[in-house]
């Protein structure tokens, strides 16, 4: 067994199980959110340094807190898969009170966040905890936790909308269901890997339930969508030949996402997993933020 973390490092051993980079995945998108919110208000493209740095905070500690009890929820799973038993967790590397104090703690700062941005805000965490929380459950039950994956990124730009506004317009609903289905067909591709272990471990998945060549179509298709749903988002707003080109940018490199996996190839999984989907979110938003500096 392992020398379990304690302290400082104990720390650090939990922002590593939780992925924190991978918040880069959802914040761009937010961001736009709070943008588009900002020149929808009159407040221009910066709605101030408290909105912006509560927006971030009410994000980051969310995703914090579902990634963390993700890894609770999953520990003695992921003690069985070879793929992840060396988690920190089931590893030893971190003890399940840490663990549960972490996930504790970011639920209170994330509830304090949202408490200070808006009466609507708050309102509605409860429900954004609901679905973040909730999607370690539903692979249990159902091949289409990816959606509820997605639908738990999709959150990120409606939610800073609302932080910016205080209420909920449609302008931004299309921008949350493209990354709900960004965010879909990518967790499908990673779900790959897991094909074997997912049946033998009665885990549901769209690899496990359909096959690996099946489920990239299913993928392919959610990619699709999302691009489609992009677009219309970026139209609703209003944007301009920027916009359009960050749309053809996201189309790009998400064919070229897809063209690395194959049913009997998943050698390239983690590129397109992990790389392409981070420069996807920070190339949308530079798109975006361009677009509005150069019709301002």
């Amino acid at each position: 067994m392992a020398t379990q973390a304690r302290g400082l490092h104990g720390f650090r051993v939990f922002l590593e199980m939780i992925k924190i980079e991978h918040s880069l995945f959802a914040l761009p998108f937010a961001m736009v959110g709070m943008m588009w919110a900002s020149r929808v208000s009159g407040l221009g493209l910066w709605p101030g340094w408290r909105i912006f740095s509560l927006i971030v905070l009410a994000m980051v500690s969310c995703r914090s807190a579902a990634m963390a009890w993700n890894r609770i929820a999953d520990r003695d799973i992921d003690a069985l898969n070879p793929r992840t038993k060396i988690r920190a967790i089931p590893a030893g590397l971190l003890s399940l009170r840490t663990a549960n104090l972490y996930f504790y703690g970011s639920v209170v700062v994330f509830l304090f966040a949202a408490a200070l941005l808006n009466p609507l805000s708050l309102m509605l965490a409860p429900v954004a905890l609901l679905v973040t929380l909730g999607y370690s459950m539903t692979k249990r039950f159902t091949p289409l936790c990816h959606y509820v994956l997605g639908l738990g990124l999709g959150i990120a730009p409606a939610a800073a909308w609302v932080a910016v506004r205080g209420s909920l317009n449609w302008e931004v609903v299309a921008l949350s269901g493209a990354v709900l289905f960004w965010t879909a067909g990518f967790d499908i591709i990673y779900a790959l890997q897991d094909e074997e272990f997912d049946s033998e471990a009665g885990l549901r998945s769209l690899p496990q339930t359909l096959g690996k060549a099946r489920a990239l179509v299913v993928s392919r298709g959610s990619h699709t969508v999302a691009i489609g749903l992009l677009a219309l988002s970026v139209w609703l707003i209003g944007a301009g030949v920027f916009g359009w080109l960050g749309v053809l940018f996201a189309a790009g490199l998400l064919i070229y996402e897809q063209s690395l996996v194959k049913p009997n190839d998943l050698s390239r999984v983690n590129l397109a997993f992990f790389t392409l989907n981070g420069f996807v979110s920070i190339g949308i938003f530079l798109f975006l933020l361009v677009d509005w500096l150069v019709r301002r």
